[in-house]
């Protein structure tokens, strides 16, 4: 489990954890690891002005990483756990809607690798997002675990800029999509960001309760940054693939191709993942009706090769049946972002549908299943947008409606 107290300087600051019940239980934690809690922390300012240097380099031997973990869902808290778990890190969760259940209770959480886990926390929650210069912080990595809703404020780029050391701080961004790099590369030009992509199962229901079903594998590398030098970022990638794969119960590799890993997943997420939204269907019964898999599915499949192909990214057909029946058949899994739509929640599918679409549009290759299954996207969120607020829709006809009436008869 970790074992530093860096990141509770902030908690401790807003009253959110007591010192001496932390201390006690980190102690009790930590026993096991020949660890003491004290002597560790009175090390930390001695080896503070040296971890960005070593992480850089690659060497973290030495270090325990200061981490914060933007989104702490069913991906997000096994993350954090993984983390901490490995020993090389001390998490900082910043939570939402779950905060209050946490913060009595802590997580409870049934997985596949860790197994059973009742009134587990992070080193430190939080919510909301640390100011890292007016509480003396310095986190060596920022870690984005939310969907990537790019259509629905507040922007990610804007909510984590507190917590953001120019030159020192490295994220990672563990989400889905295409040209997710974009608008962090603009707001934080000196720091490395990271792509992570990871293949798990994981989902919270109720609030803290995690339900870890699927292998965690990940793979983290770094994203190209005409502002760094590639072997900075490469440096930060393979050192975070040190710290979580500290954690010997799940696999994290270097990924050495971001753009072709980005757009193979791309495959699955961008069929499976939306089809399942729009149908309200498992992967299961996708496959039993066979039509859904030959009719959508295999032709959204092949316009991603087709797209990507034409941005230099070969991806194989071969690779296209490979994944039509990547999920256990018994599983009747759904893919999340048929979670989120069946809860009431918003849809990451600007990234996931838009981009390759668009990237399309650009390259003049056909896509048009793809192209339908977005105006269906489109129109289920515009739905949510009007159940929580975010829109009004007019209850007469107005002149500035492009489709408002136009005086015609049958």
């Amino acid at each position: 489990m970790a074992s530093l107290l860096t990141s509770n300087h902030a908690s401790w600051r807003c009253g959110r954890i007591k010192l001496l019940p932390l201390l006690g239980a980190l102690r009790s934690r930590a026993a096991c690891h020949n660890f003491d809690p004290m002597n560790n922390l009175k090390s930390f300012s001695r080896n503070q002005s040296n971890s960005a240097r070593l992480l850089r380099m690659g060497s973290v031997s030495d270090i325990n990483a200061n981490i914060l973990l933007v989104g702490s869902g069913g991906v997000g808290t096994m993350a954090a756990y993984t983390l901490e778990k490995g020993g090389r890190a001390s998490v900082t969760a910043v939570l939402r809607s779950n905060y209050s259940v946490v913060k009595e209770q802590g997580f409870h959480i049934n997985s596949i690798e860790h197994g059973e886990v009742q009134g587990w926390r992070p080193t430190a929650i939080r919510d909301t997002i640390p100011n890292a210069m007016e509480e003396d912080l310095q986190y060596h990595y920022v870690v984005i675990t939310t969907k990537n809703i790019a259509d629905i404020p507040p922007v990610m780029t804007e909510l984590i800029a507190p917590a953001v050391t120019p030159g020192y701080t490295n994220i990672v961004l563990l989400q889905n999509g295409l040209n997710i790099e974009r608008p962090f590369i603009k707001a934080f030009p000196s720091n490395p960001v990271l792509s992570g992509i990871t293949v798990i199962g994981a989902s919270e229901n109720p609030r803290g309760t995690i339900k870890h079903d699927n292998y965690d594998i990940s793979y983290i590398g770094p994203f190209d940054n005409p502002n760094i030098k590639s072997e900075v970022s490469q440096s930060a990638a393979r050192a975070f693939v040190d710290i979580y794969g500290a954690c010997s119960t799940v696999k994290c590799t270097y990924d050495h191709d971001v753009k072709f890993s980005r757009w193979r997943k791309l495959l699955y997420n961008a069929s499976f993942n939306t089809v399942a939204t729009i149908l309200r269907m498992d992967v299961s019964r996708m496959r039993a009706s066979e039509h859904v898999v030959d009719d959508l599915i295999r032709p959204l499949m092949q316009e991603i090769v087709a797209t990507a192909a034409a941005k230099g990214v070969e991806l194989s057909l071969k690779e296209v049946e490979k994944i039509i029946t990547i999920d256990l058949y018994e599983s009747f899994f759904k893919p999340s972002m048929c979670q989120d739509i069946e809860k009431g929640n918003f849809i990451e599918f600007e990234n996931i549908v838009g981009e390759p679409l668009r990237e399309a549009e650009e390259l003049g290759v056909p896509t048009p299943t793809l192209r339908v299954v977005y105006a269906l996207l489109k129109g289920l969120q515009y739905q949510t947008k009007e159940t929580k607020g975010l829109l009004r829709v007019p209850e007469k006809s107005l002149p500035e409606l492009k489709y408002g009436d136009k005086n015609e008869k049958w």
